[in-house]
Formats: structure tokens, sequence, C-alpha cells
């Protein structure tokens, strides 16, 4: 078993979660995380939440309507946003 985050074997139980899986805790970077999760959104999620983003709703309703967390949500959008070019390449026509 490896750490997601650091790939590191060093790691040991950290207690369980709200439905009694194991939780672990990697000794070297500190990463939680727990084996095989079952809520990992979906593509088609994503996909919508992106649609919701261009008619620029509020980031709170977004993850209501939805159905995922607020924390999630921040981080896929800077995620996201990240992800866009800092330079844009204009050329003069002519």
């Amino acid at each position: 078993m490896n750490c997601p985050n650091c790939n590191s074997e060093n790691i040991k139980k950290n207690g369980s979660i709200h439905n009694g899986k194991q939780k672990y805790a990697c000794k070297d970077c500190n990463r939680q995380f727990v084996l095989a999760p079952e809520n990992c959104i979906s593509q088609e999620k994503k996909d919508f939440i992106d649609k919701l983003l261009l008619e620029k709703l509020p980031l709170v309703g977004i993850a209501r309507v939805v159905g995922v967390s607020e924390r999630w949500l921040q981080n896929y959008v800077n995620k996201k946003y990240d992800n866009v070019p800092k330079v844009i390449n204009v050329t003069k026509k002519g």
C-alpha cells in the first residue's frame, strides 16, 4: 500500500470515516486517505459543473444543486483556473 500523494510506503492507520472504512495517514507527507473511495465525482457531474460555471452562478448554489461539497468545488475551480494559459498571443490583421 502506497500514499497517493508521495508514493511512500511509510503509512499508518488513522481511524475510520463515517461509513466505517479504514482511514490511513502518510508519515512522510501527512496526507490522509482511504483506499478505494466510493464517492468519486463522475465525469458527467464535472461536465454539468463546467456548464453551470459558465452561467456565473455562485459556487454555493452550484455545490447545493450538484450535491458536492463547497470545498471540493472550490478546489476544482482553482485547478481549472491554474490550467488556463496566462499569456495570450494576439496577431495583427492586415
